[in-house]
C-alpha cells in the first residue's frame, strides 16, 4: 500500500495540483487549470468539496472502495482520508475543488453552523448526485468564491467568502433533501431492513450481552455512515434513529409488562438497560407514566 500524503494547509494542496495560493485559508480550483498528477491517498487538514466531471473508476475512501461516477459532489472533513493508491500513471483532474481551513470559519456565523452540514461525515457512496440545474448553481458558487479570491485581500474578504460558502452549503443541503425524496424507494428498503434488524436484535440475547443498540450499530449493519443513516430516517419518519430505537424498546417493554411474573427491574435488564431507573425514566418520557403505573392500569 502506498503512503498517505498529508495536506495540512490549503497551500500544501495548491502546490500538489499546481495552482497559485491566493488566500492562505481558502482556494477555489478549476481543475482544467491544474497540472496532471499521480494518484495518491490523501489526508486533509481542511474541508474539501470536490465536483468531479470525469469518472476515475473506484475511489478509496477510508477502508472501502466506491464507484466514483461523473458529476457527483463529495464532501471531505478535516482528518479524513480519500484517494487511490499510486499506480505510476499521471491523470488530469476535471471539474472543480473547494478547500477551506477551519480557521477561516472562526468567529463567523457559519463556523457555528458547520455541525448542521452533516454530509461532511457521509461516506463517498452517499455522495450528492446533482441534476444539470443543481450542478449549474454549484459551479457558479465555485466561480463566485474564485472571483472574490482574485481581489486583493482586505477586511471584507472573509465575510464575503464565508457568505458565498454558506449559500453554497445551504444549496447542497437542499439538493440532498431532493435526493432523499427521489430515492424514496431505496430509503423505504433501508427503513424496512432497519425495522428487521431492530426486531432481530431484541429477539436475540444481544440486549443482555451487549446492552441497548446504538445508532452506529445499525448504520454499520446497513453499510451507511451514521450521519447519512440518521438524516435518512429523520426525513422518512420525522424521528431520529435514537427516537425510533426508543419506541421499539417501549413496544417490547409493554409486551413484557403484561407478564406479572417479571419485575420491572428484570424487564429493564432483559431489554439491555444497565440501570433499571434509566429504563423507568425513558419509559415515562415516551409513554407518560412509569412502567409500574402502566402495568397496574393495563392489567387492572
Amino acid at each position: 500500500m502506498s503512503k498517505i500524503l498529508k495536506f495540512d494547509t490549503v497551500h500544501d494542496y495548491n502546490t500538489f495540483v499546481g495552482v497559485e495560493t491566493l488566500h492562505p485559508l481558502v482556494s477555489s480550483i478549476d481543475f482544467s487549470e491544474t497540472k496532471p498528477i499521480r494518484q495518491a491517498r490523501k489526508r486533509y487538514g481542511f474541508y474539501y468539496i470536490v465536483l468531479k466531471d470525469s469518472s476515475c473508476g473506484d475511489l478509496r475512501y477510508g477502508c472501502n472502495y466506491y464507484d466514483y461516477q461523473e458529476g457527483t459532489l463529495v464532501f471531505v472533513a478535516p482528518g479524513q482520508v480519500a484517494g487511490n493508491d499510486d499506480n505510476g500513471e499521471l491523470f488530469q483532474l476535471k471539474g472543480w475543488g473547494l478547500t477551506f481551513h477551519p480557521d477561516l470559519l472562526r468567529g463567523t456565523s457559519l463556523g457555528q453552523k458547520m455541525k448542521d452540514y452533516s454530509f461532511f461525515s457521509y461516506e463517498t457512496n452517499e455522495s450528492l448526485h446533482m441534476t444539470d440545474g443543481e450542478r449549474h448553481i454549484i459551479v457558479n458558487g465555485f466561480r463566485e468564491i474564485r472571483d472574490e479570491l482574485r481581489h486583493s485581500v482586505d477586511r471584507h474578504s472573509k465575510s464575503i467568502i464565508t457568505a458565498h460558502l454558506e449559500v453554497m452549503l445551504n444549496h447542497c443541503r437542499r439538493f440532498y433533501d431532493r435526493q432523499f425524496v427521489t430515492r424514496e424507494h431505496v430509503n423505504k428498503d433501508v427503513l424496512s431492513r432497519f425495522e428487521q434488524l431492530l426486531d432481530r436484535y431484541f429477539e436475540s440475547d444481544n440486549p443482555q450481552t451487549s446492552g441497548l443498540p446504538s445508532v452506529q450499530y445499525f448504520a454499520d449493519q446497513l453499510h451507511l455512515s451514521a450521519n447519512y443513516f440518521g438524516d435518512l430516517v429523520k426525513k422518512e419518519t420525522g424521528k431520529t434513529p435514537q427516537e425510533y430505537i426508543q419506541l421499539k424498546v417501549v413496544e417490547k417493554a409493554k409486551d413484557k409488562l403484561y407478564h406479572p411474573d417479571r419485575t420491572v427491574n428484570e424487564i429493564a435488564y432483559e431489554l439491555g438497560f444497565k440501570y433499571p431507573h434509566h429504563f423507568s425514566r425513558m419509559f415515562k418520557k415516551v409513554v407518560g407514566c412509569s412502567p409500574t403505573d402502566f402495568r397496574e392500569n393495563e392489567t387492572a
